[in-house]
């Protein structure tokens, strides 16, 4: 993937609040069809970088860019990038008054201007691409956590986005349900050509489908490591603390 054309730069950026930072130097690339998985312990600002990524915090330093394009939020310019998102939150943050077919329906209905009838067509293929068939006259609170968690992602490609953001995916499952989440984001990849990038500290997920593991570490502020996953637990030269990450310490 490395020589494929970068999809996301990001370049010396710190993240803060107010004088506190919480990381700094950031710079890594996320390539197209890329899994980036950002990992680290608690703390240590795994969400933070996401909120900028999709523009809903702004750097205090350093830079993102999408393709060739500065991601500047608040701009006109960074909400066309952002119609290539699709983000996924970790509750899954359906409208709990909407059935899941309005909820899917929604992105469509404000973005488009697609008739009613390629609406349903459109969000009956987005449920069903996710396993969701036949739930649209749900309400999310019908639902089970792994069913609304499948439910967010519905929403998240009901524009065939061509990036894609999860926060947390498989919080709260149980592990055959997060496998079959797994499972799913691997087929989204490759259905959708899309690029992912996953915040999560579940080994299991982080084993099964990343391409590549940012490490952001608590203590220095920054990222140790960026690096396959599987490569970096194996390597006796990797980052020790990225190694006991990576088996729960059982190199110790």
């Amino acid at each position: 993937m490395s020589n494929q054309p970068a999809t996301i730069r990001v370049k010396n950026l710190t993240l803060a609040y107010g004088d506190y930072t919480v990381m700094r130097a950031l710079n890594f690339s996320v390539h197209k069809r890329e899994i980036k998985v950002i990992m680290g312990g608690s703390g240590c600002g795994k969400s933070t970088l996401l909120k900028h990524l999709v523009g809903l915090e702004r750097a205090k330093v350093g830079e993102i860019y999408y393709g060739d394009q500065r991601f500047e939020p608040g701009t006109s310019q960074a909400e066309g990038i952002r119609r290539r998102f699709g983000v996924s939150f970790q509750s899954g943050a359906l409208w709990s008054s909407m059935t899941l077919f309005e909820n899917v329906a929604l992105p469509l209905e404000h973005y488009t201007q697609l008739p009613a009838s390629e609406i349903r067509e459109l969000v009956e293929f987005k449920l069903s691409l996710v396993g969701l068939a036949g739930y649209g006259h749900r309400m999310p609170s019908e639902l089970s956590g792994g069913m609304q968690k499948r439910a967010g992602l519905a929403r998240a490609i009901a524009l065939d986005p061509n990036i894609l953001f999860f926060d947390e995916p498989s919080a709260g499952l149980d592990p055959l349900s997060s496998r079959r989440l797994d499972d799913l984001i691997l087929e989204l990849r490759d259905a959708l050509g899309a690029t992912i990038i996953i915040v999560t500290h579940e080994l299991a997920s982080i084993f099964a489908i990343a391409d590549s593991a940012l490490f952001l570490d608590v203590d220095s502020k920054t990222a140790l490591c960026d690096g396959n996953p599987h490569e970096l637990l194996d390597d006796p030269s990797s980052n020790a603390k990225v190694r006991r990450f990576l088996s729960r310490g059982d190199n110790d």
